[in-house]
């Protein structure tokens, strides 16, 4: 699957509108996200979130690209 990449601006517009387009916060949809099955390509996340979800693409590519940037981020530390 092609990876559209989006810049830090639209990336952060997606998350702010996720919350008025779904009823849950970035932060619910995070840890569904870490919770859900063990994927290791970033598009299987997103393929699930989209059908287990009905999430768009944007929305979904945009929650797995958060929880990667805030694992790596914890994985620094």
């Amino acid at each position: 699957m092609y990876h559209t990449h989006y810049s830090e601006e639209t990336h952060r517009n997606l998350l702010d509108h996720i919350p008025s387009c779904t009823g849950r916060e970035v932060s619910d949809w995070l840890r569904a996200v870490a919770d859900g099955p063990s994927f290791l390509r970033f598009d299987e996340k997103v393929s699930w979130l989209r059908a287990e979800h009905d999430l768009s693409y944007g929305h979904a590519k945009a929650l797995v690209h958060e929880y990667d940037l805030r694992r790596a981020a914890r994985n620094l530390l």
